[in-house]
């Protein structure tokens, strides 16, 4: 992740001089770019928006609702109940008034008549003051958009705001003024909310902005806006009339500069098959793609609604108020093959069928075992075919819900593939490397079938940044989730030979300090035919020795640093893989690269990290360790830098001017020094990017868009579908909801993030950066880049959660469940077994070595019985660790952890009271 040139505004994250320098070298190099203003492109066209006519505020509902009397496209959008605040980009409306710029009330549509092709219609191509209509109740405004399209039109757009109680209607009517039918192949609604974050301050920005997140659910679909600080009110668009969200078009055409401060405006398409048979051909888009016939006098009515939604995590009961269905996916909507999923549907009307697409991917069972309970009816479902899959749910009453899942290998088979790939195709072991990269596992681009050794970006080919570590840090956390011995040895290699000594200083004034990047580009210091002369090295990308050779970017120290920990772990508490005796110097590394980082690269250390996690648990096992002297230096390192966190209000900035990465580093530490407040900030803008959708892509993703440029193939701003901030987000929202097991919608989104961090890993084991979103891709990126810390992630979060819903019943996350006539039972369907939390004890049960393979849980007599894997060669003890007393009888304490011999012969049972 590099600096990119447009910032939020703020003295407080304003980057040092050679920042700045980078940072105007990169804007100066893009096509038409001007350091002078963000908005020079458009600020010189002539205003054709007719603001100078006027504004008209109308109240509807529980809406302020404020028209351009010229244009009647929205002005503003605003609660009653805090009308200083706007959903849409009011603050940029006098420089966002020309032709082709969106705005709320525009419309884009395709038509062919017969014998013709497609034509592309939008009313914001060509801005003219429209026709008013009559305005009776309830409608608050009405206008013929005719003079906004092109002349001849064969189609007559009618436009109305409607109230609807304490809703907004936005209603279209399209007719058909021909004398021959047409055929209408995409109708889109731009949905232009403030995500706008240029020029503005963190705090500006969380007061300020909004984000919003596609439900493509058909009928049952909806848009959920939130704002950057997760409080309310938030804004649900939902479909109201012959309007289902059917996808999610990103708005290309709009001349606003897309950037890390603004990820542009997407519609809402109710019908797209125009796009499917051209821009989108040979692409399987989330839903069928649709369109309609108009007849000469025909009309079709379309409209969405706009509701107020008073709270994040009581969305699905909005939603149900609001008439839609609502379904609630356990343990979510990535589906490993060995889960018996449930999914739980809740509508008014009945359900009428079901169909699986394509035709085999599931099985759902709704037999004898489909129950009711608390209004939602109960499905079983298991995955059959690797790969996309779609439930469609249709309802007596004619609406028709699309569930998305993605159906996985079984996780410890995901986890066993990525390693494998990660040091086979991976493995970099090529004689006399230049840049001293030999032996390690580096960047591999799936679509050309090769290694990376060269990019115009240093760090893709040098092992550093996350695009670069991401695969060598990807194949050391494998070995945390799932050892393997043949790999160990491997990564032993590439930690003695090119990482220690390599990419991290081994010795004088900047040891431990770690390098940009091994790789770099000196044509006038490499011999001739180094580098190679198709690729672009003339951008600020490419860096020269000494740049790459600098220890200045924190973000580089924890990925290192949990390279450390893991092989201390390995050689903690597991036998065989690596010296009994090497414990002590892998914690000493660990911990020595935490302290680096604080006073070698002091500047960017003051946000939260990636994976900053690691620096948490280092110190928890420097404490376990008797390390007393290294864990009090390492807390009052840490200490200050989350004191800083709680002088801000939104401490959330990083190289980029929002991130949503340093949100992980700051609640962990804020909820360890017990800065309670800074934690409920933290956690709440985290909600407001995170969300719960019946959607696979889209349920716990968190939002990232600007990362294809520096860690991706395919290099553009896109909303990325489980780029790292998904398994990186989930470590503090899975530690809140330990905290809290009352809040569900915690361990929905935070169980999505987790299992959504392996569900781009292909069928052979290849982990991609991310997966495209764009309808014209729908596909993984072409290279593994940055993918390494969403896997981090993962293996921290790899955990079984054992909950009772007070609807629902007892429900298992990462773990299937079994009724007993006493109890309930859960076999675990996670990679490693190693850790379990039951939610009705607030139990939290962590193994250093071995695995739980099952468990059996008896509330009324407070025990847990556990059964544990059998012994193997280098697992002849599990080491066992909980959040709170239990009585375990005849098992001696080890510093906090119980050691317990594991039987050879099957599994060893441990009965645990819980009873005081």
């Amino acid at each position: 992740m590099i600096p990119h040139p447009f910032p939020i505004t703020s003295r407080r994250l304003s980057a040092r001089s050679t920042l700045w320098c980078v940072l105007l070298a990169y804007f100066l190099s893009l096509p038409g770019s001007s350091a002078q203003d963000y908005w020079d492109n458009v600020r010189n066209r002539p205003a054709t928006l007719g603001l100078a006519g006027g504004i008209d505020t109308l109240e509807a509902g529980g809406f302020i609702l404020r028209l351009v009397r010229h244009s009647q496209t929205v002005a503003g959008l605003s609660p009653r109940q805090e009308p200083g605040f706007d959903f849409t980009p009011a603050d940029r409306l006098a420089l966002r008034d020309k032709d082709s710029l969106y705005h709320l009330g525009d419309l884009n549509f395709r038509y062919r008549q017969p014998g013709g092709g497609w034509v592309g219609v939008s009313t914001a191509a060509r801005r003219a003051r429209v026709d008013p209509l009559p305005a009776n109740p309830p409608v608050l405004a009405g206008a013929d958009l005719s003079k906004t399209l092109p002349p001849g039109m064969p189609l007559r757009i009618e436009r109305f705001y409607e109230a609807a109680g304490k809703d907004l209607l936005l209603r279209f009517v399209m007719s058909n003024i021909s004398e021959g039918p047409i055929e209408v192949g995409a109708v889109g609604m731009p949905m232009v909310f403030d995500n706008i974050l240029e020029g503005k301050s963190l705090d500006e920005a969380h007061a300020a902005n909004v984000f919003f997140d596609p439900y493509m659910g058909m009928d049952a679909g909806y848009l959920e806006v939130k704002r950057l600080h997760g409080m309310s009110p938030g804004l649900l668009v939902l479909p109201e009339e012959n309007f289902p969200f059917e996808n999610y078009r990103p708005l290309l055409d709009d001349p606003g500069r897309r950037s890390v401060v603004f990820e542009g405006f997407h519609e809402w398409m109710g019908y797209s098959r125009a796009y499917a048979e051209d821009q989108w051909q040979g692409v399987t888009q989330w839903n069928e793609p649709r369109g309609f016939w108009l007849q000469p006098g025909e009309s079709r009515r379309m409209a969405v609604r706009l509701a107020l939604n008073p709270e994040i995590e009581t969305t699905d009961q909005r939603l149900s108020e609001l008439g839609l269905p609502v379904v609630l996916g356990v343990p979510g909507y990535v589906l490993p093959m060995d889960v018996e999923a449930r999914l739980y549907v809740k509508h008014v009307s009945p359900v009428a069928s079901l169909t699986v697409v394509p035709e085999g991917a599931l099985v759902v069972n709704e037999g004898p075992e489909v129950t009711t309970r608390g209004g939602y009816r109960e499905y079983h479902i298991s995955g059959q075919k690797w790969g996309r899959a779609r439930l469609d749910i249709r309802y007596a009453d004619g609406r028709l819900q699309t569930v998305h899942y993605r159906v996985i290998q079984p996780e410890d088979e995901v986890v066993r593939k990525y390693g494998e790939f990660l040091t086979t195709r991976q493995w970099f072991d090529q004689a006399n490397d230049p840049f001293g990269r030999t032996p390690s596992v580096i960047t591999y681009d799936i679509e050309a079938q090769k290694q990376v050794t060269q990019d115009r970006r240093a760090w893709i080919a040098g092992l550093g940044d996350e695009g670069g570590s991401g695969s060598w840090l990807g194949a050391i956390m494998k070995q945390w989730v799932q050892p393997d011995a043949d790999e160990i040895r491997k990564l032993e290699s590439f930690m003695q030979e090119t990482l220690w000594g390599g990419l991290q200083y081994a010795a004088d004034s900047l040891k431990y300090g770690v390098k940009k990047s091994l790789f770099y580009y000196e044509p006038g210091q490499m011999p001739t035919g180094t580098y190679d002369s198709t690729i672009d090295y003339t951008t600020w990308a490419a860096w020269n020795k000494e740049h790459a050779y600098s220890v200045g970017r924190s973000y580089n120290y924890p990925h290192v640093a949990a390279a450390h920990w893991v092989f201390y772990r390995l050689s903690r508490y597991q036998e065989g893989y690596l010296r009994q005796d090497q414990w002590p110097e892998y914690l000493e590394k660990a911990y020595q690269t935490a302290v680096a980082m604080t006073h070698l690269a002091p500047y960017y250390a003051q946000f939260g990290q990636m994976e900053g996690t690691i620096f948490l648990l280092i110190l928890e096992d420097l404490k376990r360790e008797g390390w007393h002297a290294e864990a009090a230096r390492l807390e009052k390192l840490m200490e200050a830098r989350a004191l800083h966190w709680r002088s801000l209000h939104y401490p959330f900035g990083s190289e980029m001017p929002w991130d949503s990465t340093g949100q992980e580093e700051v609640y962990m530490w804020s909820d360890y020094f017990g800065f309670d407040q800074k934690a409920v900030v933290t956690l709440r803008a985290i909600l407001a990017y995170m969300p719960a959708i019946p959607h696979w892509a889209y349920n716990g993703n968190a939002r990232r868009y600007w990362d294809f440029l520096y860690g991706g193939k395919l290099s553009r701003i896109e909303r990325q579908i489980h780029h790292y901030g998904s398994g990186l987000n989930a470590i503090p929202v899975l530690a809140a909801f330990r905290k809290e097991p009352d809040r569900f919608h915690l361990l929905r989104i935070g169980y999505g993030g987790r299992l959504g961090a392996i569900a781009n890993i292909t069928e052979e084991g290849f982990g991609p950066a991310a997966f495209h979103s764009f309808p014209a891709t729908l596909a993984i990126d072409g290279i593994s880049g940055d993918y390494g810390p969403g896997f981090f992630g993962y293996a921290i979060n790899e955990a079984a959660y054992l909950v009772r819903h007070p609807e629902l019943g007892w429900l298992g996350f990462g773990a299937n469940r079994f009724t007993r006539e006493e109890g309930v039972e859960f076999a675990l369907t996670t990679a490693s077994g190693r850790q379990v939390y039951l939610g009705p004890e607030k139990l939290w049960i962590r193994l250093d070595a071995g695995r739980i393979n099952r468990l059996v849980y008896l509330p009324e007599r407070k025990l847990l019985r556990l059964y544990l894997g059998a012994a193997d060669a280098h697992t002849p003890y599990a080491y066992l660790r909980a959040n709170r007393k239990f009585i375990l009888p005849g098992v001696p304490f080890t510093k906090e952890t119980q050691q317990i011999p594991l039987s050879p012969d099957g599994e060893t049972e441990l009965v645990l009271s819980l009873s005081n």
